[in-house]
């Protein structure tokens, strides 16, 4: 066994995802550097990531120009006792993801893939869903944080022509249709971390790869593999920083936890 398979022992690799450039956010910046609640916003989640007790290494996957930025100021004042290496972000997640994937030191059999965008994760549950994975054994390629929907879902279709933002509505309508009212009793609405057998996942994005399949989260491209996905409730506040009026939301939790 080498010393890395020793160190990696029973703990899991966090793959921290921040290669997005924040389109829908609209800062110049992006929105993983912005101020919230004291720190850069993608601190947070390094943060619980390095205190989770299942984590023995973090891999950051970020474009290669913002690399020494995010070093300097999300990593650096946080004094990480967790090794941390840098993978360079690809033009799709699932590409980043491959990155991430090839950044995992030698010996971690399970990763935890983290949206660096949802700074309300805690360590404890990332130490729970790594811990389900292992529960549940080797017929279960991963486990998901999510919940089950709760809002009425419809199935929509084009209607008319969509109105630009901050304008009235088109005459017929807002652009879509609805048709059709899907039971939510059979629909979450998910989250990260989604965690993996390493290989599964490795084996999944491959397969994707070779397929030419763009799948919208990790966990599709392991589903679309053949694998098994179990889902894990997670608290609903685990939310992701999209639009800057999730901001203030975000901060007003953060610093209610004190």
């Amino acid at each position: 066994m080498s010393a890395g398979t020793c160190a990696a022992a029973g703990r899991a690799c966090a793959i921290i995802v921040a290669g997005g450039v924040g389109k829908r956010f609209g800062n110049p910046g992006g929105k993983l550097l912005v101020p919230c609640a004291g720190r850069p916003l993608m601190s947070w989640a390094l943060a619980a990531c390095d205190a989770a007790a299942s984590i023995g290494h973090l891999v950051v996957v970020c474009r290669r120009d913002a690399r020494d930025e995010i070093d300097a100021r999300a990593l650096a004042p946080l004094a990480l006792t967790t090794p941390v290496t840098f993978a360079d972000a690809g033009a799709e997640r699932q590409d980043s993801t491959i990155a991430g994937l090839a950044a995992v030191p030698e010996g971690f059999d399970v990763v935890a893939v983290h949206d660096a965008a949802r700074p309300l994760i805690e360590p404890a549950l990332v130490d729970a869903s790594v811990a389900a994975l292992r529960e549940a054994g080797d017929g279960v390629s991963g486990v998901v944080c999510g919940q089950p929907a709760i809002d009425t879902l419809k199935v929509v279709e084009p209607y008319g022509v969509r109105p630009a933002l901050g304008q009235a509505p088109a005459a017929k309508g807002d652009g879509v249709r609805f048709a059709g009212t899907p039971d939510r009793a059979r629909y979450w609405t998910v989250q990260t971390p989604q965690v993996f057998w390493t290989e599964a996942l490795r084996r999944a994005c491959a397969a994707a790869r070779a397929d030419g399949y763009l799948g919208t989260d990790d966990a599709s491209l392991v589903e679309h593999a053949g694998g098994t996905v179990l889902g894990f409730e997670a608290p609903r506040t685990n939310i992701k920083v999209t639009v800057p009026e999730d901001l203030p939301l975000v901060e007003a939790l953060l610093r209610a936890r004190g």
